[in-house]
């Protein structure tokens, strides 16, 4: 453990695996969660934290004390050469010091008191002054705000979503005819499920040409590790849309008291016209309002079916905070004009659009490559 102070008297930082984090620790942690609602995202748990630091060896937190009182947590990622980027980068949706109400902090003095030189992010709560000047873009988060009521599933769609009710419904009832009963799982505890949710997400991933994460072990592992969490800032949920006993939609994601995460959803193309993806997220929602959360984070990214279904957008940060340090300028050298090339990419229609078009073909040839030599999906354990 290393420590260092702004002042002597007022701010400490001390620095931690994640597996060394005591339970007053952990404790202190949940309670700057739940005083404020911009940190109730499950994915600024020390569950999850601990969750990728199982599986990343650079894994740290930074604990903020203010007169021997642990008041905030920043939790990051860090190599050999000092740079630093924010937990669980590339998958997390939400990032943040997480600090009680009224403190303050300052930027340098917490990258020197991590070693960092520089540290990296994209999805940064607003709230975080203190890395202002180090934000290089701004982009919409949508969520959907869950208000706790009574009646049935259909009731609710109805008053809800009045433009989608009538067609969703009618693709339900379809479903019901041509494959059996449809049936809604929030909290489906089958580990199977849970294997077919990755390898239909894998199989997305390949023929729209994207990066396969779940083609990553450790990733695999951490989704395995994480469907086991069960506490209230953080719990696995996996859901799943049954057409008889056939999952036709799965999602994972996971939650706190208050807030659900959309994370990984897919279902299986072969039911594609039906538009189970979209039956999904309805569900999800509908039973996640049951369940007394209030937001559903939908995450960044434009995508039609956010736009259906947001009530409200956040908005979240990306960016590189750095120190005077020849290993930042060069990290930043190299990944900013990467990150904005994505971003204008994104962006524009025209340009997106002929993105995906390119992606999908790239997709189709891996895929007909992979058919040919008998790839293997994902690894399950």
């Amino acid at each position: 453990m290393r420590s260092m102070s702004k002042d002597a008297c007022e701010v400490h930082i001390t620095i931690h695996r994640l597996d060394e984090l005591s339970v007053s620790l952990r404790q202190a942690w949940h309670r700057a969660m739940d005083e404020s609602p911009e940190y109730a995202n499950p994915f600024l748990s020390p569950e999850f934290a601990t969750g990728i630091g199982r599986y990343r060896g650079g894994a740290r937190v930074a604990v903020l004390h203010e007169y021997g009182e642990p008041v905030g947590f920043f939790p990051y990622e860090r190599n050999s050469l000092g740079v630093g980027r924010a937990m669980g980068l590339g998958l997390s949706d939400c990032q943040a010091l997480v600090h009680r109400p009224g403190v303050t902090w300052d930027a340098q003095e917490l990258l020197r008191a991590c070693g960092l030189s520089i540290f990296e992010f994209d999805h940064l709560v607003e709230e975080q002054k203190p890395f202002g000047r180090h934000v290089t873009g701004m982009f919409a988060s949508p969520v959907i705000d869950l208000e706790h009521g009574e009646g049935s599933y259909a009731e609710w769609l109805r008053g809800a979503y009045p433009g989608l009710a009538k067609t969703t419904l009618k693709k339900e009832r379809r479903i019901g005819r041509d494959l059996g009963e449809v049936r809604f799982v929030f909290d489906e505890r089958d580990p199977r499920v849970l294997r077919t949710l990755m390898q239909w997400k894998s199989a997305q991933y390949r023929r729209t040409g994207r990066m396969d994460r779940f083609a990553r072990p450790w990733i695999v592992d951490l989704v395995d590790h994480l469907f086991q969490v069960r506490e209230e800032h953080f719990t696995g949920v996996l859901s799943v849309l049954y057409a008889g006993d056939r999952p036709v939609a799965a999602h994972f994601g996971p939650r706190s008291h208050t807030v659900f995460a959309c994370w990984f959803t897919a279902y299986d193309p072969e039911f594609r016209y039906y538009s189970p993806g979209l039956i999904m997220h309805l569900r999800l929602a509908e039973a996640a309002r049951r369940d007394d959360v209030r937001l559903m984070d939908l995450g960044r990214g434009d995508k039609e079916y956010k736009d259906w279904l947001k009530t409200r957008e956040l908005r979240v940060g990306e960016g590189f905070a750095t120190r005077p340090h020849p290993v930042a300028a060069a990290h930043r050298l190299w990944r900013r004009p990467v990150r904005g090339l994505r971003n204008t990419v994104l962006a524009h229609p025209t340009l997106r659009e002929s993105a995906d078009r390119l992606l999908k073909t790239v997709g189709t040839w891996r895929t007909s490559g992979r058919a040919d030599s008998g790839a293997a999906g994902p690894r399950a354990r």
